[in-house]
Formats: C-alpha cells, structure tokens, sequence
C-alpha cells in the first residue's frame, strides 16, 4: 500500500504533512512520489491568497481522471481549504474527495482507512491512539516519547518544524487563518520537548518552533508558559544544536524573549517578525495594534538586545485603499531599517474576512504588481549590500543537503551557504550532512553566498 502528499502553503503545513505521512506509515503504508501509482493521495491546502486555492482545486481536477479509472483510490483533501467547519460546504462540490480534514488533523483519514479495511472497534481505537494524539496528531514512538518522522526522512532530514501553538486568536482583517484553523491553542511543555528529543534521536540537529503567532505561546492558558520558557525548556536536550521560532508579531515580542535568545547559545540569532505595511493608517485597517515608529523602536530594541542578528518581515502590497503616498511609507520602512528579509505579498481578498466584508479591493492588480516589483528591487539591493558585509569572514554552517555537486546549508543567522562537496561527498569521512562545518565566505548575493570550507578545529 502506497501513499502520496502533496503540500502548498506556510511551515505548519510542512509539519502537518510529515505528521499525516508518519499516521500512514503507523498503518502499512509506505511513500510513493508518483501519485499515479499511490493508493491514498493527501492533499495539504492553503488559502491564504487565492493563487494557493487556485492551485488546490487545480489539482484536485488533475486527479479527475485517475479516480475514475481507479474508483478505489482514496483522496483526503486536509489543511486549509477544509478548515474548522469546511466540510460539509465540500461534499457536494467535490465528490471525488473520500475524506476532508481540518487542518492538522490525520484523525479522520486514519479512522476512514480503518473502518473501509474492517478494523474491529477495539483494534481501530488501538490504532488510532498509536497514529494521532487529538489536534496535535503526534505519531507516537514507543523508543523517544515524540513523533516519528516519515520513513524517507528518517537520519536524513537535518532541520524540522515542531508545531507549538495552533490557531489564531488575532483575527486581522485580511487574515483567513483563525476562520480556517481556529483559536489559538497552545501545546504542553512536556509534548513539545517528547518532539524535540525525537527528532533528535532521527538525526535531527535543529527545530523550527512554528506558530500563527508563535510568541503568544501560552497566552491561551492561566498561568501558562511563555516562548521564552519553552525555549529554556528543550535547549539543553542533547544532540540538538539549534532552535528557531517564527512567526512572532510585533505586540508580543518581549524583551524577556529577546534576553533569552541572547542568552542561549542554541537559539539562532534571527527573528522573523512581520510589519505587512508602514503606513499607519494601513496598519489600523489591517487590526495589527501598532505603528510604524513602534515598528522602528522593536527593530532597535532587537538589535541592540542581541548583538549580530538578522530580522525577517512580511510586506502586503495594495491592501484596500493604500494610497500611492501610503504605499511609500512602506518603501522608506524597508530602506530604512534595511531588513534582511522580506516576504512579499500582493493583497488577495479572502471570503469572510473583515476586509472582504467592510472594505473595497480597490487598488488595480497592475498597481499591485508594481509596488511588488519596487519593494522586490530595493530588497535586492539592500541584501546584497547586507550579505557583500559578509565576503571573507568566516561562519559556520550547518549542512543540510547535497545540491548540484555542493553542499547547502543555513548560517545562524538563517543565510544560504553552499561550498564544494569533493569529489567523493558520500563517502565515509565525507559526508558531512548533519555537521556543523566552518567556512569562508568568498561571494555574496542577494539571495546565497559561496564559500569555502575551513579545516575544522
């Protein structure tokens, strides 16, 4: 038996899909990367902008075809798309899907598969416990109390995602997010650390701690933890090396959590917190509950609490009525305070959300795509300008694949390195996926440096 995932969308899909791959391999199941050939295909969705529901859909028709001549073949349309409600609107738009569900959830594909091979009740419930663990769907692994990762990634995957908290409480005004995947709902301490020492037991040598807002972690609970304690929870957890977090919002980025990645050598010095636009007007449309100058006073706060980081930040172009004058409060933010990333997106109205239903998507599609491409040429430029600092300072790189005859992999301040494998790179001695190696840097652009490597010491 063979199954297929096919995924679209933001790291928490990324997690959602190994941990859906980890419930099928639980159940006999084993990877096929030709969903031709597949007996169960998921289809992770994401609908945060319309392109990603477009291509869902898109998909979904491609596979027309194959149910028809296969009747047998079981699809599992999961994530977004279906969200926390979402499936009954489905059913009769889309009878060629066999299972909906919500996003992180593989329960009802499990219970499904199951139930059509005639588990008795006592078995299945035997089963489903091993496969998923409530909304967390955490594979269960008798050996390290975590989640076992898909079989094909297995002392192969360097880096992994670990989903901390789930939902959203926020509800900003272009934001689909709490409509599809709920409120916000934080996991125990104790469940995130079993995930970490896990997948470190599997090779794994650093974790992304991912959340909607990942430093409310917490905030959910009487009396909860805090990102910061979480983060001195599972940093001292051997074999791991380093640990990131995102997305942070700005309201909730506190100087305890800034002293903390300062403080502890495991967390990256990278945080990746997202300002979506530099007018102020804009931003109170948005509902995101600060300014452009309290934007600029965090990014000073962060940068002088812990010394050489790098920053990320999301940007939304042509958001109801941004203005020509407003979308240049966006451009001079960026040049300003010369970002090391920015995700850039075009405003994409999504139904039943406040701005879908109080505002007019007035800005024309052409005049989207042209402050995309302005805000894309000044980061260009400006990461360049960041990354030409970094040309024969030596860094450290944690190896994560082979790629054209080089090995790739991610500074600590999350910048693509590559470097000359050799001539034999798998080779006993040689490999070096997985190792921390220090480099060189010899060419910087944009977007990835070159290096050369170092001999270790």
């Amino acid at each position: 038996m063979k199954y297929h995932v096919w995924t679209e969308g933001c790291q928490m899909n990324v997690a959602d899909s190994q941990r859906v791959a980890s419930a099928l391999e639980a159940l006999g199941y084993v990877a096929e990367s030709e969903a031709e050939q597949a007996d169960v295909i998921v289809l992770n969705t994401c609908v945060v902008r319309q392109s990603a529901e477009d291509k869902a859909y898109g998909r979904l028709t491609s596979l027309l075809p194959l149910k028809r001549k296969r009747p047998e073949l079981v699809i599992n349309l999961m994530g977004c798309l279906v969200g926390v409600r979402g499936a009954d609107a489905l059913r009769t738009k889309l009878p060629m899907v066999d299972v909906f569900s919500p996003p992180s959830e593989p329960g009802p594909l499990v219970r499904y598969l199951l139930e059509r091979d005639g588990h008795d009740l006592a078995e299945a419930e035997r089963l489903q416990r091993f496969a998923y663990q409530d909304e967390a769907t955490t594979v269960l692994n008798a050996q390290t109390g975590g989640y076992t990762l898909p079989a094909f990634e297995r002392g192969r995957a360097v880096s992994a995602h670990v989903p901390i908290v789930y939902g959203c409480s926020h509800a900003c005004t272009f934001c689909i997010i709490p409509l599809k995947r709920g409120v916000e709902r934080s996991r125990p301490v104790g469940e995130v650390a079993a995930d970490v020492r896990g997948l470190v037991e599997q090779g794994v040598r650093e974790v992304t701690l991912l959340g909607q807002i990942v430093d409310r972690y917490g905030q959910d609970i009487d009396d909860g933890p805090t990102l910061a304690g979480l983060l001195r929870a599972i940093h001292d957890i051997e074999g791991l090396e380093r640990i990131r977090f995102l997305t942070s919002h700005p309201n909730w980025m506190t100087d305890d959590l800034l002293r903390t990645v300062a403080e502890l050598p495991k967390v990256c010095e990278h945080i990746e917190v997202p300002v979506q636009a530099g007018d102020d007007a804009v931003l109170a449309n948005m509902k995101r509950g600060y300014t452009n100058g309290d934007y600029r006073r965090l990014v000073e706060r962060i940068r002088t609490i812990i010394p050489n980081v790098s920053i990320g930040t999301d940007i939304i172009v042509g958001f109801p009525g941004e203005t020509a004058e407003q979308f240049e409060a966006t451009y001079t933010l960026l040049a300003d305070l010369k970002i090391d990333v920015a995700h850039l997106a075009r405003y994409s109205t999504r139904p039943g959300t406040v701005a879908q239903r109080r505002m007019v998507d007035d800005v024309p599609e052409a005049e989207k795509v042209r402050r995309f491409q302005v805000l894309e040429d000044l980061q260009e430029r400006v990461v360049g300008e960041i990354n030409a600092r970094f040309v024969g300072t030596r860094l450290e790189v944690l190896v994560e694949d082979l790629h054209k005859g080089k090995w790739r992999g991610r500074t600590r301040n999350n910048k693509l390195v590559f470097f000359e494998a050799g001539p034999t790179p798998e080779a006993p001695g040689h490999n070096l996926r997985g190792l921390t190696v220090p480099v060189t840097i010899t060419q910087a652009g944009a977007w990835s440096m070159q290096a050369e490597r170092l001999a270790d010491r």
